[in-house]
């Protein structure tokens, strides 16, 4: 299997970021590590192991970007508003620098996002501010409401990053396009998020993919087979 790490001078961080990335062709993946977790991260958690057979086929190319957690959400030595716009400018990042390259490298317009846990809120608010670069997503075990973070606090730019909160009110028809899956088990500590982000999709009348299991998740079911198991379900 194709392995690169890639390094650049992102403008909008303001510093070097990194990118692990697996394959050689194929619809592009981005995958995005779990709370305060690195580009390496779903590496060792063996979920790029878990759907080898894709990549080494060229069905898809995962890129796995560093995060920036500790600066933004879990960063309580600056105030809440500048945790979201340290988030916004990661976002950026996203839109501006990585999915142009993703979308260059593999010919696709559009990319999947996916995540396991806080991976899956970036996944997600990612796929809900954007839809128009973003054909799937893929969250397993995951958690979207960040209001949590915010010690209370809450503005503009929080609401616009929270899921649970503006997709209600979104009516960009590009968010109709969006194929879900959500991926959770019975014992999965955020499987009531993954039940309210639901109800929220079916109320807005979006078609979802749900993946259920009788076993712990990545809090709960472990990433690699939770990977591998949405990946099927797009597939089939």
């Amino acid at each position: 299997m194709k392995e690169e790490l890639k390094e650049w001078y992102s403008p909008n961080l303001n510093k070097d970021i990194k990118t692990l990335v697996f394959g050689h062709g194929g619809y592009p993946i981005l995958l995005f590590p779990t709370s305060m977790g690195s580009y390496f991260e779903n590496k060792d958690f063996k979920l790029i192991d878990a759907v080898q057979g894709f990549v080494d086929d060229g069905k898809i190319k995962i890129y796995c970007p560093d995060g920036i957690d500790k600066l933004s959400w879990y960063n309580k030595g600056i105030h809440p508003a500048d945790r979201v716009k340290n988030h916004i400018w990661y976002d950026k990042f996203l839109l501006e620098e990585l999915v142009p390259l993703a979308k260059h490298e593999t010919g696709h317009h559009k990319v999947i996002t996916a995540g396991c846990s806080f991976g899956g809120y970036h996944a997600a608010n990612f796929a809900f501010r954007h839809p128009w670069v973003v054909s799937h997503l893929f969250s397993m075990s995951g958690a979207f409401d960040i209001s949590g973070q915010l010690d209370g606090f809450y503005n503009d730019d929080a609401y616009f990053n929270n899921p649970v909160d503006f997709l209600p009110n979104d009516i960009n028809p590009e968010l109709w396009h969006l194929k879900i899956v959500l991926g959770t088990s019975d014992r999965d500590m955020c499987k009531a998020d993954n039940e309210r982000l639901s109800g929220i999709l079916h109320q807005k009348g979006s078609t979802i993919g749900w993946i259920s299991g009788k076993m712990p998740t990545t809090t709960g079911l472990p990433g690699d087979r939770c990977f591998q198991n949405t990946w099927r379900s797009y597939k089939n």
